[in-house]
């Protein structure tokens, strides 16, 4: 399970570390703001999932039986989403100044609606323990992730974002795929 969760971490958290690149490379922010920024992310990349997998718990009692269904459904809309736009997307759209911290909690919320989606889909098929372990693994990663980021842009190193959204899109359809699979095999 840990493998599993790392990988949905590292694909969720793409955008983070775009923003937090592209953030750190425009607008020269200190070490202290980069780190705040990581930690913000990094609440929010947890927190929106979480929220997304109480309602998945919620509804699953309803949707019991097609609840692979719609996770593999959510997963894949998704990650297709993140394939078309890697493709699609004209500009930067990253180019936005951090200068104070209500901005930098707009675009942590804006980087973790797909967290939130996904969310719903694993919290109508797995375990409150399983749904706090995969919501830990993600926010430490995009903390990581986003930090390093930062260290990325203050470097002035860019980042193929155009390649990383288009694999982070592939794995989100991977994972969609393996549990539809495995729950169709245990039926």
């Amino acid at each position: 399970m840990f493998f599993e969760s790392l990988l949905l971490a590292l694909a969720l958290c793409v955008d983070s570390l775009a923003v937090s690149t592209a953030t750190a490379f425009s607008s020269h922010i200190s070490w202290r703001r980069g780190f705040l920024l990581a930690a913000v992310f990094g609440f929010f990349q947890g927190l929106l999932p979480l929220a997304g997998a109480l309602i998945g718990v919620a509804c699953e009692r309803f949707m019991a039986s097609i609840d692979h269904w719609i996770a593999f459904a959510m997963l894949a809309v998704v990650g297709g989403r993140m394939i078309w736009e890697s493709f699609h997307k004209k500009g930067d759209t990253h180019k936005t100044n951090f200068a104070d911290f209500r901005m930098i909690v707009v675009m942590a919320i804006a980087t973790s609606i797909d967290a939130f989606v996904v969310g719903v889909g694993f919290g109508m098929y797995r375990s409150l323990s399983e749904i706090l372990f995969i919501v830990a693994v993600i926010a430490v990663v995009t903390f990581l992730v986003s930090l390093s980021g930062v260290a990325l842009g203050r470097r002035h190193i860019p980042i193929p974002e155009r390649w990383t959204s288009f694999a982070a899109g592939c794995v989100l359809i991977l994972l969609g795929t393996h549990t539809l699979i495995e729950h169709l095999l245990t039926e």
